[in-house]
């Protein structure tokens, strides 16, 4: 079905009018108040520390390239991105989507900390050993050493005496070993348990008042436990905290510059995939807990901002890709082929070389971006004069469902359009072609993705003058499936590939990211 729709790009319902950049979301709501998720966009398996006056905060990336990323805030609210620790993903062949790929897989939970003037990232590469990753600073260059053993979610933790610990455990287990480092951070040098906890995983380890307090996640029941010891050898004794109907399941704590507390915590949060909100920390009784006395353990969705007085900021979204690098919100799908892009052969423009390829699953070079929520709308300009036959370049979601508007080349120079939905499953992708092809002329053109996580629902168009549009298709679904998907929310992607190998090229002109109007539905 192809109806005719029209742009509008206002913010959504509740957001703040501000002579700034329209934003998709804004925690910040300029009033000393702040709103949860801090990132309504996919930045799981949280870790944060503090640094003087700054805050850090390590994300997973699974296959994604670069990978391990960090963000920096002074306030716990507003965020950029710092760095990626991981340029290129090393040590399998699946990192460059050979033998399968690594979809669900690659770089899990890291853990960060900063100690004897280095940042130091323990992070566990799915099937391999334990690496940490090193650094003066915080946006590198960063080396690693790796570990005699894989640790799962690793929780790096630096002791009063300056010993270092990793603390690992398995949530189809609970059993928490602690193991002692060597002085640079570099050998295990023992091994201990220190606790089993049914189910657990994803530790986090602080001191504070002389107890040690052991956080996890309890990922069956969406759930945290919050233990504390005198030792780090136990006993431990463990109560019940948060979970995902009121805050969050996977984090921890983090010290303020005046001596209170605030803690962090991920939630499992439909297709969008898994976001992180920020809560006042209390203690009672030497535990803490999240939220107010008021209301203990439930994270607020509306807060005064731990840190008053910084200004509004935020990872980038929209490039018109004139800078001689690529923005930090890029990531490629899984390492990418570098002869196959550019940004220099056409200043002004991302170059695109179609891969060899039978569909997007296994595509490489496939550029994605976090979807951000609750509503939104992303546009590319394109240039499509490059396109031989067989390519397949275009826009759309990716994920467990990924939906594309593609432009086609054929053998008689003629272009047309080509929405195609592919959903994975365990018996591998699975595509369906949803409407015939739509013949177009002219080499600029630009295609529209909306995706509405209110709904999940998602739809895509296209412009001939970027003010008439025409959507293409029915809605598509959007959804988060770990088992199936990349184990990621909906991301943004623009792909171009072919499955012969002399294809063309499409040149990207530039992206936009954007609300998605009320009442406009997918």
């Amino acid at each position: 079905m192809i109806r005719a729709a029209t742009i509008g790009l206002a913010l959504t319902t509740g957001l703040i009018a501000a002579a700034l950049p329209a934003q998709v979301w804004r925690s910040d709501q300029g009033d000393g108040t702040y709103r949860n998720p801090v990132l309504f966009a996919d930045y799981p398996d949280p870790d944060i520390i503090r640094v003087g006056e700054d805050f850090y905060f390590v994300s997973t990336t699974f296959a994604n390239a670069p990978g391990v990323t960090i963000l920096h805030s002074k306030d716990l609210v507003n965020w950029r991105i710092a760095t990626h620790v991981v340029d290129r993903l090393d040590g399998d062949p699946r990192y460059d989507l050979k033998d399968g790929g690594g979809y669900r897989r690659g770089f899990y939970a890291a853990s960060l900390r900063r100690h004897t003037g280095l940042f130091y990232v323990a992070v566990t590469p799915v099937g391999h050993k334990t690496r940490i990753y090193r650094s003066a600073r915080i946006d590198g260059p960063w080396t690693y050493k790796e570990l005699d053993r894989e640790a799962f979610d690793p929780a790096l933790f630096i002791d009063g005496d300056g010993t270092a610990y990793l603390g690992t455990s398995i949530g189809s287990d609970g059993t928490v070993t602690l193991l002692t480092l060597n002085d640079d951070l570099s050998a295990v040098t023992a091994a201990k348990v220190t606790y089993y906890n049914k189910g657990a995983e994803g530790s986090k380890i602080i001191r504070h008042n002389g107890f040690y307090y052991l956080f996890n996640a309890i990922p069956g029941k969406l759930a945290m436990t919050v233990s504390r010891s005198r030792s780090l050898w136990g006993p431990w004794e463990t109560k019940p905290s948060i979970d995902d109907k009121v805050g969050g399941h996977q984090g921890a704590i983090v010290d303020m510059p005046d001596g209170s507390w605030y803690g962090f915590v991920m939630v499992d949060a439909g297709a969008i995939g898994r976001m992180t909100n920020i809560s006042p920390i209390f203690w009672k009784d030497g535990w803490p807990w999240w939220g107010t006395p008021d209301k203990p353990d439930v994270v607020p969705d509306r807060s005064p901002k731990p840190i008053a007085g910084h200004a509004f900021a935020e990872p980038p979204s929209s490039d018109d890709f004139s800078a001689p690098t690529l923005g930090l919100q890029w990531q490629w799908n899984h390492n990418p082929d570098d002869s196959k892009w550019s940004l220099t052969q056409r200043p002004g423009f991302l170059r695109l070389h179609a891969t060899q390829a039978d569909g997007i699953w296994t595509a490489r070079n496939t550029l994605t971006q976090k979807a951000q929520g609750p509503m939104m709308r992303a546009i590319v300009k394109l240039d499509t004069a490059g396109i031989k036959a067989g390519d397949v370049c275009g826009l759309g979601s990716f994920g467990k469902y990924n939906a594309q508007l593609s432009v086609v080349g054929s053998a008689k120079g003629v272009r047309s359009l080509r929405m195609q939905l592919t959903e994975s499953t365990q018996n591998g992708p699975r595509t369906d072609i949803r409407v015939p092809a739509i013949p177009v002329t002219g080499r600029t053109l630009w295609l529209r993705a909306d995706m509405d996580f209110q709904t999940q629902k998602g739809r895509v168009g296209y412009s001939l003058d970027n003010r008439t549009w025409q959507d293409v298709g029915d809605a598509f679904p959007l959804a988060f499936d770990w088992r199936t998907g990349t184990f990621q929310g909906q991301q943004i992607a623009i792909s171009c590939y072919n499955p012969a190998p002399t294809g063309g090229y499409l040149d990207v002109d530039s992206f936009t990211l954007a609300p998605l109007s009320v009442g406009v539905q997918p």
